[in-house]
């Protein structure tokens, strides 16, 4: 076989190779990809031009610079419309069970937190790295989350941690973690979705979970801090 015959043999066994590399790596890519669910936005999205870290720094600086009285972490919550801007809105929860009836307009995305927390200055924590620290501590010992969207399950939920970059907040007196307010920085971490505009309608968010510690399983203390909540949304 002369050398003209066999170039175009190598040039399509090459092209060949190249294309079976490249569907491997697009099946591995798709494969490490968590699957998604209809109306939860992908963690590396950037609604409005903000990260998933970025959303939660800005949704614990709303609920930490939020009045007391009427606090979406409390009982005592009357009106989801305050302290919202814009077309993002942050949903709140306390801890225990809790179910509450609210109504939002129509082209509202909505992004909460499913179980997270956060360590401040105003708290203790000084630095960023002990800040980080224990934001970390607690989050790693979240268990059963869950959230259901209209009944659907929400897929890969452990996908959508994220910890924020350090943020700065003011806190009013009294505020949510103590007595006395003030200027503070503070890092969280946790687990978040955000969701795009729901249709006009009703609709039910149910999400939760709980942070688990035992001194059997060489935790510093015992405890369970169960999450349930459920929101019956009307959109106009």
């Amino acid at each position: 076989m002369s050398k003209r015959e066999t170039a175009p043999t190598i040039v399509l066994s090459l092209s060949a190779a190249l294309l079976l590399a490249s569907f491997a790596v697009m099946v591995a890519v798709a494969a490490a990809k968590p699957p998604t669910t209809p109306g939860v936005l992908p963690l590396d999205s950037h609604p409005h031009s903000r990260s998933y870290a970025e959303w939660s720094a800005a949704w614990w600086t709303w609920a930490m610079e939020f009045p007391l009285d009427g606090h979406p972490f409390t009982d005592s919550f009357s009106d989801v419309t305050a302290g919202q801007t814009g077309r993002v809105w942050f949903l709140g929860a306390p801890f225990g069970t809790s179910e509450r009836a609210v109504t939002i307009p129509h082209g509202i995305f909505l992004f909460f937190g499913l179980l997270n927390a956060e360590f401040s200055s105003l708290e203790g924590f000084a630095t960023e790295g002990e800040q980080r620290a224990e934001s970390a501590f607690w989050v790693d010992h979240i268990v059963d989350l869950f959230c259901t969207i209209d009944g659907v399950s929400v897929k890969s939920l452990t996908a959508y941690r994220v910890a924020s970059s350090q943020f700065v907040f003011t806190a009013p007196t009294p505020w949510i973690f103590g007595p006395v307010g003030g200027a503070g920085t503070s890092v969280a971490d946790g687990y978040y979705l955000m969701l795009a505009p729901l249709s006009k309608g009703q609709h039910t968010i149910h999400f939760g979970g709980s942070f688990h510690f035992s001194v059997a399983e060489g935790d510093p203390f015992d405890g369970d801090f169960l999450l349930d909540m459920t929101y019956h949304i009307t959109v106009e």
